[in-house]
Formats: structure tokens, C-alpha cells, sequence
């Protein structure tokens, strides 16, 4: 039971970040919206390379173009996959648009100006691991299963035709019945038939219908923060914090630690190298990465956001390969390079 002490740090820590996690979650659903109503999908679907493995590189490197945190990258990637991006590209950006995007790299170098190999360690695992799960999930031929069925439903994609079938009705795919025949349709001619209306309406109208899409979202995307941000509050009071900093200095426990507090405590990616900078003197290089890197992909905060897009099973596939690949590469460094 918390005491009445513990239960004021509680408040206090769930009001920080509600208050840090918010205008980044408006950041992204601005985008999100922009991306519904003014992104034409068949140009976006374009100029995304068909390779699933560049398709993965791609997605992880366009935080570049959209600076969002943890917190607004969720609805910008259900966008994406509504409009018919390949899942590759989608887990990509994910994954790595927290880190990579010019703020987080500005920030970072600003707290580890002396360690300038973090800051570059920092980016490259985060490219390395989102490629490789954006590449992974790309094996999923119809990602539908493993999505919400809303998303599921506002999937632009049609799924890949079986092999045989006894009757082209019992297939999957987008059907438009015309003479008295159902016409099975390609991709292409699914989403023309299935494209954005928004497209041809008036610029007023269209900002009245951004601004209807983004209330949607953060009614039901700030709902979620809440409750995680309220979750995350709770578990840094009651988590045995002496514990974990005790570890600091075993090549494999502190990387385990620090993945651990970065999940918990569920810092923005914008200010968490500060706050990784006050352990550096307790914790072993390679740990200080698995806090940079694992935490703007999986914490606690997160996963309320990211439930909203996929199946809890997918949820966890994604946090056990990140976790994984995290892990695998800071001990990597610990052991071996720094």
C-alpha cells in the first residue's frame, strides 16, 4: 500500500508526463490527419521502394521528415498502414521516428558532447533494430490479423488472392459486381475505387475535416496516455529503485537494468538523454545505449498507444524482437567496444 507521500509522487510524476507526452501525441495526430486528407495514396504508395528489407530502411529513416516522439508516432504509423503502406515500412517508422528525427539527435549530442560515440551508437542501433523488425513483420503477407479490427477495416490493401479456389466469391480480395458478375479487383483498382474523397473537396472543407479527425484520435489516443501515463507513474514510486541502480556495473545486468528503468519510467525521447547522462557515471556505457535505444520503442506508456493499433499478441512480438536485438547489441558494446 502507498503512503500518502508515495501516492503524491504518483500524482506528480503522472502529471509530468501527461503534460511532456501530450503536445507530441497532437504533433502526431496533426500529422496523421494531414497524411488522411491531403497525402494522395497512390503517389505515397509510389515512391516507397518495393524491397521489403528497403522498404524497412525507408519507414526508419522518415522521422527525418516527421519529428515526432514515442507518443506521436503511433497515429502517424496507423495512418500509414491505413493508406496502404507496406507493413516494412510502417514497423520501420515505428520503431525508429523517436529517435530518429533532427530534435532527439540534437538533444542527444547536447547531453553526450563528450561521448560523441554514443550519439552515433544511439542512431545506428535504432536504424539497425527497426530495419531489421520492419523487415521480419514484412513476412507477414496480410497484416490484418495482427492489426485492430478497426485499423483492419480502413486497411486500403486488398489481401493476396489463394492459390485455387472452387468459387471466386469464396476469395479474398475486393469484388465490384457489374452485368450480373462479380469482378475480382487488382490492388491498384481497389484503392482507386476505395480513394480518399477528401481528395477532390475544397481546401475549407477539408480543414474542417482534418479538424473533426484530429478530435477523434485524441479522444480515443488520449485516453490511452492516460491510463499509461497514470500505470507508468505508479510503477517508478513502487519499483525498488536502490535494486536496480546496484546493478549498474555488470557488463550484462546493467543493460538489463536500464532497459528495465527505460520502459518503466517512460521518458519523452526528446529529454531522455539528460536523463541517462545522470547515470553515466554509474552505469556502463553499453547500458546507457540500451536506455536511449530501447525506450523510445517499448515502455510503458506505449504500449496502451500501441494496442490501439495492433493485437496484443503483435504488441508482444514487437516488444520481444526489439528487447532481443537491444540487448544483443549493447552487450555487444559493453563486452567489446567501449
Amino acid at each position: 500500500m502507498l503512503t500518502t507521500a508515495q501516492l503524491n509522487n504518483v500524482f506528480t510524476l503522472f502529471l509530468s508526463l501527461l503534460v511532456e507526452a501530450m503536445p507530441f501525441l497532437l504533433i502526431g495526430v496533426t500529422f496523421s490527419s494531414l497524411l488522411m486528407f491531403f497525402v494522395n495514396e497512390q503517389k505515397l504508395l509510389s515512391i516507397l521502394p518495393k524491397n521489403a528489407l528497403a522498404g524497412s530502411l525507408a519507414g526508419s529513416l522518415i522521422g527525418f521528415l516527421f519529428p515526432v516522439c514515442e507518443c506521436g508516432n503511433v497515429p502517424v504509423a496507423r495512418r500509414l498502414l491505413v493508406q496502404g503502406a507496406p507493413p516494412a515500412v510502417a514497423i520501420g517508422f515505428l520503431l525508429a521516428a523517436p529517435t530518429i528525427n533532427p530534435v532527439v539527435f540534437w538533444a542527444t549530442w547536447v547531453a553526450f558532447r563528450d561521448q560523441p560515440e554514443i550519439v552515433f551508437l544511439r542512431v545506428g542501433m535504432t536504424l539497425l533494430i527497426a530495419t531489421t523488425v520492419g523487415w521480419i513483420f514484412s513476412h507477414q503477407r496480410d497484416l490484418r490479423p495482427l492489426l485492430q479490427p478497426m485499423v483492419a477495416r480502413s486497411m486500403l490493401t486488398a489481401p493476396a488472392r489463394p492459390a485455387s479456389s472452387s468459387s471466386p466469391l469464396l476469395q479474398s480480395g475486393t469484388f465490384l459486381t457489374t452485368g450480373g458478375k462479380s469482378v475480382q479487383l487488382d490492388i491498384p483498382a481497389a484503392q482507386t475505387l476505395m480513394a480518399n474523397p477528401a481528395m477532390d473537396k475544397p481546401w475549407p472543407a477539408k480543414l474542417r475535416l482534418v479538424a473533426d479527425n484530429m478530435v477523434q484520435e485524441l479522444r480515443e489516443l488520449g485516453a490511452v496516455l492516460v491510463l499509461g501515463s497514470a500505470i507508468a507513474a505508479t510503477v517508478q514510486v513502487a519499483a525498488p529503485r536502490e535494486l536496480i541502480l546496484s546493478l549498474g556495473q555488470g557488463a550484462i545486468s546493467s543493460v538489463v537494468a536500464m532497459m528495465v528503468l527505460a520502459m518503466v519510467v517512460s521518458i519523452c525521447s526528446t529529454v531522455d538523454s539528460f536523463f541517462a547522462l545522470s547515470f553515466a557515471s554509474t552505469f556502463t556505457s553499453g547500458s546507457l545505449l540500451a536506455f536511449l535505444v530501447f525506450g523510445p520503442m517499448i515502455d510503458l506508456k506505449n504500449i496502451g498507444l500501441l494496442l490501439t493499433v495492433f493485437r496484443g499478441r503483435a504488441v508482444f512480438y514487437l516488444f520481444a524482437l526489439a528487447a532481443q536485438l537491444c540487448f544483443a547489441l549493447t552487450l555487444f558494446v559493453n563486452l567489446y567496444i567501449i
